[in-house]
């Protein structure tokens, strides 16, 4: 038959295709690893910036007690302008003054509390610069593995596609043909209106589905968290907080330890089902062992199986 593919040749797709779909998968856990670190960055950047108003709290605390400090001195002891407040903040001579008996004895009780309340705010100031810094670094560094780690893995992808050359129309075909399959299993499960299922019982979860509906065909993206592209879990926690008004975490494994744990007999539309060990991939259930998610690179939202070999469970936050 004119134009048919010779067997050895789709066998040798076959093996080559399932190759892909494992470097697929370590691929999807390298950007749930990247994500994982790049959503701890945004929150220490977000604890930094919060820690950056505090300091200047502090420091304008600081400048108010020193200058009282500063007129409380110099009333006292009549030294003009050179100010006593040196020999109290002075580098060398701050903690020996401040633990110094007999010239605090000198100082009424409320020049003595702010002599501690200036010794505090140095205290926390030093510690919280710490502290931030410590974490920064710690979050950069992280990156940098992280996104080591992602160029690998795509490097890996992407040579291995390259070494595909003479049969990306046949794995198309083959990939084709499982798209078809999936999409007339939902289609023959969406006009039966059979329901082997509980409907939701909570208002809001019933637009879940519905919603996700909305974004099929949309192209699976790294780290997308938008309708311009989204990678598994980006679809998940979008779909939630703009059906459900719910957020939850950003990553599949994340997602996986977060709401009620839900048995595979109990599903209900709009439970997230998790695969994979560890868990790398997460999808939105959609009822008769259906779900739409945000399958890999190269693909797009769309519905697929649950009964894949790899299942690891559910969730409904």
């Amino acid at each position: 038959m004119a134009g048919a593919v010779p067997a050895s040749k789709l066998s040798q797709a076959r093996t080559v295709k399932k190759q892909i779909d494992q470097l697929d998968a370590r691929v999807e856990i390298a950007a749930e690893r990247y994500n994982a670190a790049a959503d701890k960055h945004g929150k220490l950047l977000s604890q930094t910036r919060a820690a950056a108003k505090r300091l200047a709290k502090l420091k304008k605390r600081t400048t108010v007690v020193q200058r009282h400090l500063s007129v409380r001195a110099n009333s006292m002891y009549r030294q003009g302008p050179m100010g006593f407040v040196d020999v109290l903040l002075g580098a060398q001579s701050f903690e020996e003054f401040a633990t110094t008996w007999d010239v605090l004895a000198e100082l009424n009780t409320s020049d003595a509390e702010s002599v501690a309340e200036l010794k505090k705010l140095h205290s926390e100031t030093k510690a919280v610069h710490a502290e931030l810094s410590d974490k920064e670094k710690a979050a950069v560094k992280q990156l940098a593995i992280m996104g080591a780690n992602k160029r690998s893995v795509l490097s890996q992808l992407a040579d291995r596609k390259r070494k595909l050359a003479g049969l990306e129309s046949e794995i198309a075909a083959l990939q084709a043909a499982e798209a078809r399959a999936a999409a007339q299993r939902a289609s023959s499960f969406v006009r039966s209106g059979v329901r082997d299922y509980p409907p939701p019982t909570n208002k809001a979860r019933s637009e879940i589905v519905p919603y996700a509906r909305h974004f099929l065909g949309v192209p699976y993206q790294w780290g997308g968290t938008s309708p311009s592209g989204f990678d598994c879990s980006g679809f998940t926690s979008y779909v939630y907080r703009h059906a459900a008004g719910v957020t939850i975490p950003r990553t599949s494994s994340a997602q996986s330890r977060y709401g009620q744990p839900v048995s595979r007999s109990d599903l209900q539309p709009g439970d997230l089902v998790f695969f994979g060990s560890p868990v790398h991939h997460v999808g939105i259930y959609v009822g008769g062992g259906m779900m739409i998610h945000a399958p890999h690179t190269g693909a797009v939202v769309s519905y697929g199986s649950i009964g894949r070999g790899d299942y690891a469970g559910a969730r409904r936050p």
